[in-house]
């Protein structure tokens, strides 16, 4: 990424500016992303230090299925923004959905999709991983 970028919910409640480089757009499958968003997740990640909240106040923080595991969202209208595993990378994840303009990232590959819906097929070519493996696609390797 090159120049700033921000973003934010549906209803303003929320809004973010991202100051530094984004990871490329990996699909996630899961489960529980396809719970919270009711459908494929799409999420960017960057340097949790580079992400500034510019406006906060509806912004909510859930714990996922792991103590460590933390989602963002906006109480007021519902949109899930964030995903954030603390696990010492300093490095948070951004739904792709939620940027005001996400031109500059591509999507690089589908994590989880052993737990794909069985209603939709992966069909664009893509590297794939049956679990969660978003550290060889950011490293580029396809697997």
């Amino acid at each position: 990424m090159t120049k700033p970028m921000s973003g934010g919910c549906l209803c303003g409640g929320v809004r973010y500016r991202i100051t530094g480089e984004c990871r490329d757009i990996i699909y996630c499958h899961c489960e529980n992303c396809r719970r919270t968003h009711g459908h494929v997740a799409a999420y960017t990640s960057l340097p949790r230090s580079e992400l500034a909240l510019v406006s906060q106040h509806t912004l909510q923080w859930y714990h996922d299925e792991s103590p460590d595991t933390l989602r963002g969202f906006c109480k007021r209208c519902g949109a899930s923004l964030f995903w954030d595993a603390q696990d010492g990378r300093g490095k948070i994840s951004v739904a792709a959905g939620s940027l005001d303009d996400s031109l500059e990232l591509k999507t690089i590959g589908h994590v989880f999709v052993a737990e794909a819906g069985k209603y939709y097929e992966i069909v664009d070519g893509l590297p794939r991983f049956e679990t969660g493996n978003a550290g060889a696609l950011e490293s580029g390797d396809s697997g």
